[in-house]
């Protein structure tokens, strides 16, 4: 994986805009993996495809992260500023989608008299589910897409057979399989004292980023064009420091 250029990031802001989020991401992933599939791509888990532009927003753009949010509880605007470093230090290592091993093997689940035999949800999953909005519809669908099989006792049950119990143990189990695939944040009000957690969706974070960078990019082309004749291939060749000196000189 390598940081992303000038060039790479306009392809991926042309072909994602308007795009879902989950083929945003993998927009960026295509070419940030260049050698790997589509499907290998889809087959990664949510947790390893985020942890992976966690890293290229590193390379690409540095690993400070900030944000905006209002406190839940009075309502206060809060500034978060974080390192996306430490947001991998925990998680397991990245994978390698070039690589031809699987990206997603089966895991088997134990509770009580239940074995649950499943696979973790990846973007070919979301991408299935993109038309629900109801969180617990799209978390149903999701589990039996990736649930292989149920037994009791050793006798096979269908899914939709699993006491409540044990439905959420399984999805407990699977969060914790894939931690990045949730990922949260602390967050504290210095207002009120209130401490909540925030969901961080670097999916979103990563392609607003890449949005405002483009508009500004074309509009530093334009400028440059237009004063010096140059073709958008040759400034986009250039280090972003030489094109600030050439748009300073411009005016």
């Amino acid at each position: 994986m390598y940081a992303l250029s000038a060039s790479d990031l306009l392809g991926i802001w042309e072909n994602g805009a308007g795009k879902t989020p989950v083929e945003q991401a993998l927009a960026i992933l295509r070419v940030a993996f260049p050698r790997a599939t589509n499907a290998k791509l889809m087959q990664l888990t949510i947790g390893q495809r985020d942890a992976c532009l966690i890293h290229l927003h590193d390379l690409t753009f540095g690993p400070h992260l900030e944000g905006l949010a209002n406190c839940s509880a009075c309502n206060e605007r809060l500034e978060l500023d974080f390192n996306g470093r430490d947001l991998l230090a925990s998680s397991p290592p990245l994978p390698d989608p070039e690589l031809t091993e699987s990206l997603n093997a089966e895991s088997s689940f134990h509770f009580d008299a239940y074995e649950v035999t499943y696979r973790l949800p990846t973007s070919a999953d979301l991408l299935n589910s993109f038309d629900l909005t109801d969180a617990s519809a799209l978390k149903e669908k999701l589990l039996h897409a990736c649930v292989v099989s149920v037994s009791c006792d050793g006798a096979p049950k269908d899914i939709k057979e699993l006491p409540e119990n044990i439905f959420n143990e399984l999805v407990q189990h699977m969060d914790n399989a894939d931690p990045l695939a949730n990922l949260t944040l602390a967050a504290s009000c210095p207002a009120c004292g209130h401490t909540w957690q925030i969901i961080f969706d670097i999916v979103s974070y990563f392609w607003n980023e890449i949005n405002a960078w483009a508009i500004r990019l074309l509009h530093e082309v334009h400028l440059l064009a237009s004063a010096y004749g140059w073709s958008e291939k040759d400034i986009l060749n250039m280090s972003a420091w030489r094109r600030q000196r050439y748009l300073e000189l411009i005016g």
